[in-house]
């Protein structure tokens, strides 16, 4: 899989921020509360008429010129998400239809925070089979408007955001992914859930009345799983790269909460100085965090060519996912 790389990235955040002082005017919350908890200080969140495929369609233009390619030179779209437009269509069907460029495959991958790092893998396949050439990844999320604001433990953590990727090879064979891999447990599900909304729980009045609908999370038991499953995947990633910590240049992980993003750098013995975080100001954004993170880590020049990049993500189903790559 060496061959296959990322050429370039993108990200949009909507411009409406909310910080935690705006949070303290909502739930009984505070500003130090939240920010010893979680290390989030603000976060971006869409107006009433924005969706996840809007803000996907944006990230994906900016990694589109960032390549050097036109939406016509795309062969697939994949968009990443935890909170789709809609069930169906996929919300990548969606960005399709805004570059309207009918014909080449879209689809939604429903992984949760790990869903780019499934992305990652799944382009990479594509593209080796020598059907597909370039692939639009996009991890977007709208997470405002499936949280529940009377919740203060869960609205305080979420964000708003995309980050986009285009997936081809590289030319000279000398960066591209190391190596990479993916997990899930579904006997733990239902730690953190959207209970309401699918077949298992139609909507209803009921349904609604009890805020089914929005995100329910066991909070410490998350944390414990996610830091375990965050550091033993950076550890196998890293021992099937033939790597240790000393050799990474850069740890992307999924950004859900500070403490948890620490506690895995134990795990992998990564100083913390490897690390680029964006929580502070950006939240958990689902499947959005590690593009978000990765291209602001580009644009902000600490990622550079021939640099090893590690990235771990953990979410919802549990899922989880890992990989080295060379950029």
């Amino acid at each position: 899989m060496q061959a296959i790389k990322i050429l370039a990235t993108g990200s949009y955040l909507p411009p409406k921020v909310l910080t935690n002082f705006d949070l303290e005017k909502i739930v009984d919350t505070t500003d130090e509360w939240i920010r010893t908890r979680t290390g989030i200080s603000e976060r971006h969140i869409v107006d009433e008429k924005t969706t996840t495929s809007d803000l996907a369609f944006e990230a994906a233009k900016i990694a589109l010129d960032n390549a050097g390619l036109k939406p016509s030179d795309l062969d697939a779209i994949i968009v990443a998400t935890a909170s789709p437009d809609t069930i169906y269509p996929s919300t990548a069907c969606w960005v399709q239809k805004k570059f309207n460029i009918p014909g080449i495959p879209a689809f939604d991958i429903s992984a949760a925070c790990s869903g780019f790092i499934y992305g990652l893998t799944v382009s990479a396949s594509l593209i080796e089979s020598g059907k597909y050439k370039h692939i639009l990844l996009c991890g977007a999320e709208v997470m405002s408007k499936v949280v529940n604001w009377e919740d203060r433990e869960t609205c305080v953590l979420f964000g708003d955001g995309a980050g986009a990727c285009i997936i081809g090879k590289s030319e000279d064979g000398s960066s591209g992914i190391i190596s990479s891999c993916l997990g899930a447990d579904g006997t733990l599900g239902e730690l953190l859930i959207q209970p309401a909304g699918g077949t298992r729980m139609p909507a209803s009045h009921d349904t609604v009345d009890k805020k089914l609908h929005s995100v329910h999370m066991e909070g410490k038991e998350v944390f414990k799983h996610a830091v375990r499953t965050m550091g033993s995947t950076g550890e196998r990633v890293l021992k099937e790269a033939g790597m240790t910590a000393d050799d990474v240049d850069i740890y992307i992980p999924h950004q859900a909460n500070m403490r948890i993003i620490e506690a895995t750098c134990k795990r992998v013995k990564m100083p913390m100085s490897k690390v680029h975080i964006i929580i502070h100001k950006y939240g958990n954004v689902p499947a959005a965090s590690i593009p978000l993170a990765l291209d602001d880590a580009v644009r902000a020049n600490k990622i550079k060519r021939g640099d090893i990049v590690l990235t771990t993500g953990f979410g919802a189903g549990f899922t989880w996912g890992g990989m080295v790559l060379k950029w």
